[in-house]
């Protein structure tokens, strides 16, 4: 790898700013200072910028339990994003393994393994996202039974070309919903409970295939995957 590109991975520094780095002679390699861009480093070498040592970030996989009014998106915009609810170097190359809507809580995951990434959001691969729903409305009796009836044979949504693919719904109470889903659609649950005469006033994300959000996280908290819940996509 070329040095300038490995200082921008392994540093806050752009590209630009780990040229004027290396000519001002801040940058060792194996304990010699060196000022090329263009030099090539392997993982053998021993980097250092400003004396301390430097080394890639390898592939992270996170787990958050995402608050309300927090993005999940790159840009800067009116709320904070979940990028920055994250301690780690280089979070801003995570990103978000199925969005969540700004106003939606619960299990957010993020990664910078792109191929783990689309085996979890795949339809094809049939992965389980729970939902937890508040609805405006009280929906039992008949009712209930013809929108559970529904969601398991399939919704056409406005503006949509196909049906929504089998899903669960479990009634709580009269006005708390578990949905179940192996898609994920632009404001999917949401456009459902429309589709079905009905409004969600709160919406919480429970879980993604077999990992669900823990009790000890709290709103705002986070943490890595470990190998074995890694290994289950």
């Amino acid at each position: 790898m070329r040095l300038d590109r490995f200082l921008s991975e392994t540093t806050p520094l752009t590209r630009s700013l780990a040229k004027r780095a290396l000519k001002g002679g801040k940058v060792t390699v194996n304990g010699v200072a060196v000022k090329q861009a263009a030099t090539h480093v392997v993982m053998e070498d021993e980097v250092r910028f400003n004396g301390e040592r430097l080394a890639l970030v390898g592939l992270r996989y996170v787990m958050l339990h995402k608050p309300a009014d927090v993005e999940c998106t790159a840009r800067r915009g009116l709320y904070p994003r979940a990028i920055d609810l994250i301690d780690l170097p280089k979070a801003e190359r995570l990103q978000p393994v199925g969005r969540l809507d700004v106003d939606t809580t619960g299990l957010l995951l993020l990664t910078d393994d792109g191929q783990w990434s689309h085996r979890v959001t795949s339809p094809r691969h049939r992965c389980d996202k729970v939902y937890l729903a508040e609805l405006a409305e009280p929906l039992e009796g008949a009712a209930a039974e013809r929108a559970e009836a529904q969601v398991r044979e399939g919704i056409l949504l406005e503006d949509d070309d196909t049906p929504t693919a089998p899903a669960t719904l479990e009634l709580l109470t009269p006005t708390q919903a578990k949905l179940t889903l192996t898609e994920g659609r632009y404001h999917q649950v949401k456009r459902m409970f429309g589709a079905l005469g009905n409004r969600v006033v709160a919406l919480h994300r429970h879980s993604i295939g077999s990992i669900a959000l823990p009790d000890t996280l709290a709103p705002g908290e986070w943490r890595e995957l470990s190998a074995e819940e890694i290994a289950r996509f």
